[in-house]
This record gives structure tokens, C-alpha cells and sequence, in this order.
């Protein structure tokens, strides 16, 4: 009777979005089996406490081929059995309890650590996210997104990549990580701002109770596009703290023009944004509007901005441009510039100085 019960309670742990449901299935059919093995032993230890061990045995035993058909007294048998009961009864109350705790999915994440999908949804907008969560419930977060990667089929991988490479550089191990699996394919670049905004209002203001958690303090983190898409929410949501690695693209006019003239290949971005406004000459403005150039004013919130300065030409043509229009904003919270020599469009990831600035900015808020 106990069997249904807890396969009942197993299958809603199952859901397709958990990463440890393969572990949560082999731990509840590890109780189920020791269940069986319970029953089975009680049915094969009767024989013990028979008239004769050739009963137990078989007639074709080797003991009694060899004339060993000493029954045993009857006050061993009672002691079997005694010992037996009590063994087996201590087994039993043990594998009650653990089949009858309440392991609802939503019990099982309060104050203890995991790592899942979620789908989110915020004003309607739905976005995909990977949530790590240590072991507590009181949390600072830390968001993060990761670089282009071109098709949706391969966003949720790179979502799980970018959270696992954030979280080998923090300190800290007591931060929630929630990296948004934001998507790409057939988008003009930069209408994902809108899954991007979604995540974040989700996590201020629907996490806590989703969650079951307290949500203390906000970060954003992003990588390249993530890079890009965390300086744009920072002109439009306040949070505790924002770090872009190597944002960008930081100049798509000057990127697809080069495109257009054949001097760099061609790309998926400037593809679609020559199908929509036309060539760079015919419509520089709405190229330009993309732009996180277009982007440095009205910083909401403190931001560290890390570039490798052996970056691509690309990138590095328009990074002075760029720093200067930051240092030149009026109304921008704190800016702080980390520039790396000898390290490229990773230098977050791969410099010690990095790490130790990224954790200190963190730190320090």
C-alpha cells in the first residue's frame, strides 16, 4: 500500500525542467526497492522456524544428501524470529517516514540547493531561465547573459555556459545565478531587450513568491550581446550593480558597412537589418539607433565595463568612442573601466585582475 504512495509523490518531481530528477527518481526507487526486499525477506525467513530444515532446503539439498535434518529448537526459533521482527520493524518505520515527509517540488527547493529551467513570464513576455540556488532562501542575484550563439536551438546550452563560467569567477557562494536564455533567432538586433526586461521585472518582482525566497540585492552580469543587453536594461530598471564584458556590437553602422563593402563576412545581424531598413547608406539612422553607442546616457545604476584590448578590430575601433561618450554623460550612476592588455573578447573570464575587480564591485555594494 505504501508502494502507490510514494510512486505518486515521485512523478510530480519528474518534470522535464529539472536537472536532478534522474538522481530524485534513482533515490525514491532506491526506497521502493529496499520496500521489496523487506517483503521478500519476510516471506523466505518462514521457513526458519519449520519442523525441518530439509523443508527449507529441498529434498535435493546437499545438506540433506549429507543427513543434516536437525530441526531447530524451538525457543532459536523464537529468538530468530524476535530478532527479525525488531530488525525489520526498525526498517520499516525508517522507510515510512521517508516515503510519508512532504517532498512537494515547492518544499523541496525552500532551503535547499538546486539547479533548474524555468519558464518565466512577465507582462505577458515569456523567457526561458536557468536558476542556481545555494542553500538558503535569504539571496542576493546575480542575472546573467550570455553571447551570440545565432539559433534558439542552442540558447538554453548557452544559458547553462554562461552561468557555469560566471559562477567558476564568484567568490561568493551564496548568491541565486539566474541566466536568461533570452532569444535570438529572426529577431532584429536588439528586440530581445524585451525578454531581457521581462526576466528582470520577474526576478524583482515575482521571484519571491515563485521561488519561495527573500531577493535581496539585484546584479546584472552579461558577456558580448549579454554585454550589449545588461547596459541597455541599466537605462531602463534600477539595480544594485551592472558588470559588461566586451558589450557589443558597439557600432552597427560602422560593422555592417564594412559587411556590405566585403571587407569582414557577412553576418546574420546586418542581414536582417539590411531586409528591414535597407543598405547602411540608405538608412544610417536605424543602424545607428541599435548602436550601444546610442546607449551612454542615463545609466541608472553603477556599472563596470572590462574590455581585452586584443579584442577583434571591429570591436576595438569603436571602444575609445564609446568609453568617451561615458566619461562625458552628466546623468550616469558610477562607471568604472577595466581595460586588459594581453587578453581578448574573454578577458573577464580568463584574468586573475578581472576576477579580482568583478568580486571586489560586487562586494563592495
Amino acid at each position: 500500500m505504501l508502494a502507490p504512495k510514494c510512486l505518486s509523490r515521485i512523478r510530480p518531481m519528474l518534470g522535464r525542467n529539472s536537472h536532478n530528477a534522474d538522481i530524485k527518481f534513482m533515490n525514491y526507487f532506491t526506497i521502493l526497492f529496499c520496500k521489496t526486499l523487506f517483503c521478500l525477506q519476510f516471506c523466505l525467513s518462514i521457513p526458519i522456524c519449520r519442523k525441518s530444515w530439509i523443508t527449507f532446503f529441498g529434498p535435493d539439498n546437499q545438506m540433506h544428501r549429507d543427513g543434516w535434518e536437525m530441526p531447530p529448537s524451538k525457543s532459536l526459533c523464537r529468538m530468530t524470529k524476535m530478532k527479525f521482527l525488531k530488525m525489520n520493524i526498525l526498517i520499516f518505520l525508517l522507510l515510512f517516514m521517508a516515503c510519508n515527509k512532504d517532498i512537494n517540488p515547492g518544499n523541496m527547493n525552500h532551503g535547499s540547493a538546486y539547479q533548474k529551467t524555468k519558464t518565466i513570464s512577465y507582462n505577458g513576455i515569456s523567457v526561458d531561465v536557468v536558476i542556481d540556488k545555494p542553500d538558503k532562501n535569504d539571496l542576493d542575484v546575480l542575472m546573467v547573459f550570455h553571447g551570440t550563439v545565432r539559433h534558439d536551438s542552442l540558447i538554453l546550452q548557452a544559458a547553462h555556459n554562461v552561468l557555469e563560467r560566471f559562477k567558476s569567477i564568484l567568490d561568493r557562494k551564496d548568491i541565486l545565478i539566474v541566466s536568461v536564455a533570452y532569444p535570438e533567432e529572426n529577431l532584429l538586433f536588439g528586440d530581445n531587450i524585451q525578454h531581457c526586461e521581462a526576466a528582470l521585472l520577474w526576478v524583482k518582482n515575482n521571484a519571491n513568491n515563485e521561488l519561495g525566497i527573500k531577493v535581496n540585492k539585484i546584479f546584472l552580469a552579461g558577456h558580448s550581446q549579454g554585454g550589449y543587453l545588461v547596459t541597455r536594461l541599466n537605462t531602463m530598471h534600477q539595480t544594485d550593480g551592472v558588470i559588461a564584458n566586451a558589450p557589443g556590437p558597439l557600432n552597427l553602422l560602422f560593422r555592417c558597412q564594412l559587411e556590405e563593402d566585403g571587407k569582414i563576412p557577412n553576418g546574420i545581424t546586418c542581414n536582417l537589418l539590411n531586409s528591414a531598413y535597407g543598405s547602411t547608406a540608405e538608412n544610417p539612422e536605424a543602424y545607428f539607433h541599435r548602436s550601444l553607442l546610442n546607449f551612454t546616457e542615463g545609466l541608472l545604476s553603477d556599472i563596470l565595463f572590462v574590455q581585452g584590448m586584443l579584442d577583434s578590430p571591429v570591436q576595438m575601433y569603436s571602444w575609445p568612442i564609446f568609453r568617451q561618450q561615458l566619461e562625458d554623460c552628466a546623468n550616469c550612476q558610477g562607471i568604472q573601466f577595466l581595460e586588459l592588455t594581453g587578453f581578448g573578447h574573454n578577458a573577464l573570464f580568463n584574468s586573475a585582475q578581472a576576477r579580482k575587480v568583478f568580486n571586489e564591485f560586487i562586494n563592495l555594494r
